[in-house]
């Protein structure tokens, strides 16, 4: 029988009180009874809207269908027809504004679960299935894919199951680019990465970290000199934007990428930890986005008091809603219309107050959107020791300067047809935050998706 009931089922989560304390992961996942129940929400409209809201095109109506009936693996199977990392993308996709979006529930009531079931099955399947990954046969094609984060992993992924020969090179010495150095533990798990990149493994696609490409090798040396006959770039956006204001570099103030870095990839928070953090004892975050939640939260994990600092209104905030909500149950202060002017610091250089302009909305504009402006004269001192700067990325130049050929825009990204992910370079396909900065997951897998479908018509042709 169809469930017609408004709202989601919830989703259980550890107490605001007791997780603001730790690093474990906030969302425990639903129970078999709860996705049952949740699936049969779903009304397998005829058009799908949702689909049309997922970049990568999960048959969303056809694998909740089968959660609906309790055949959890048959729904796994499914979903990664199209996605290689189900167990990452059904926690940290914005599902409320892609395929959620959509949903025909949602026009009189909440849309259907589509993530946490995504979610449910990807750790069912995790848990407990005992079937032995097939790899498939060989192909005799070889491509590079540079990049382990979304974008390359869906690449490999996709361009695997097809036969390819697939390596992927990493930069730093553990797989998983922004997952595992972006996204903190209590969001994601990093278990739950590793997992994902050893099916892919399984499937055969070879990962070799501690590789810099533009420094260990150039693209054109892995197409002349090693054999690839089609390289994808998935790099990433790792390179940190500063606010450029006075102070900026005093003690205290980090990069959101360090902070975060420290934190997941070196384990900063654990009490022995060989490579240890400056915990503040009053933190302030510059930015809205999902970047600075993560930091503000690990933040707060670490002892802190915290403040969000955010230039325009709580509605234009581009967090998602999930982690606004989350970030405010565990304490965190959000201030809004306010824009750090000056970073103060004492005889020593160690942060000790942040001055700010108070702003308001202007008008808006042609385009519709009302800007912040500055209220004249209205300026107000914070006190803090500690300013995490979370306010974008832009891709790393490295492989931009050591590449002949390939064309990017002035502010360093990759040109590339969004739809194909073929640059101006032949042979070389670009994908992910290192086209189109700072983006989510989800469009990065897409990006990577859409480049291996095109590497594979390409190169299965000759």
């Amino acid at each position: 029988m169809a469930n017609m009931s408004l709202k989601k089922n919830e989703m259980p989560t550890q107490p605001a009180d007791v997780r603001n304390t730790n690093f474990s992961e906030v969302a425990l996942g639903y129970t078999p009874e709860q996705a049952i129940d949740e699936a049969k929400r779903c009304l397998n409209c005829k058009n799908k809207p949702c689909v049309g809201g997922c970049p990568v095109k999960i048959k969303i109506p056809e694998f909740i269908a089968e959660v609906a009936k309790g055949n959890f693996e048959e729904a796994y199977k499914i979903i990664t027809e199209d996605s290689s990392l189900p167990a990452v993308c059904g926690r940290v996709c914005p599902q409320e504004s892609q395929c959620e979006s959509k949903c025909i529930r949602g026009i009189k009531g909440e849309p259907v679960a589509i993530g946490r079931l995504e979610r449910f099955v990807a750790d069912y399947h995790n848990a407990n299935s005992k079937e032995e990954i097939v790899r498939p046969q060989s192909n005799g094609h070889k491509v590079a894919v540079v990049g382990s984060g979304p974008s390359g992993l869906a690449c490999a992924g996709f361009l695997a199951k097809k036969g390819y020969e697939v390596t992927v090179f990493e930069a730093l010495h553990v797989a998983g680019g922004v997952l595992v150095y972006g996204i903190p533990e209590f969001r994601l798990p990093k278990a739950i990465v590793q997992k994902e990149i050893d099916t892919l493994k399984a499937l055969g696609v070879k990962v070799e970290t501690n590789v810099v490409i533009g420094r260990s090798y150039t693209v054109d040396e892995l197409m002349a000199d090693n054999g690839f006959e089609a390289v994808f770039i998935g790099s990433g956006a790792g390179l940190p934007k500063f606010m450029n204001i006075p102070g900026e570099n005093s003690n205290g103030v980090y990069s959101a990428n360090e902070f975060l870095t420290r934190i997941n990839l070196m384990k900063a928070y654990e009490d022995d930890a060989i490579t240890p953090i400056y915990r503040g004892k009053s933190v302030v975050v510059l930015g809205g986005g999902n970047v600075a939640m993560d930091a503000a939260r690990s933040a707060k994990r670490l002892g802190a008091d915290v403040k969000i600092l955010y230039r325009r209104t709580e509605k234009e905030l581009p967090a998602r809603l999930e982690e606004v909500h989350h970030a405010k149950e565990e304490g965190i202060e959000f201030n809004f219309l306010i824009s750090p002017i000056e970073v103060l610091a004492d005889d020593k250089g160690w942060v000790e107050s942040i001055n700010c302009q108070l702003m308001e909305l202007s008008e808006p504009d042609e385009s519709g959107r009302a800007k912040p402006v500055p209220i004249e004269g209205a300026i107000k001192n914070i006190k803090t020791d500690c300013v995490i700067v979370a306010i974008g990325t832009s891709p790393n130049p490295l492989i931009k300067s050591t590449t002949e050929g390939l064309d990017t825009q002035k502010w360093g990204g990759i040109i590339a047809d969004e739809n194909t992910g073929k640059t101006s370079k032949d042979g070389v396909y670009a994908g992910g935050d290192a086209v189109t900065g700072a983006a989510t997951v989800i469009l990065a897998m897409g990006a990577g998706k859409n480049a291996a479908e095109e590497i594979d018509r390409v190169l299965s042709a000759k």
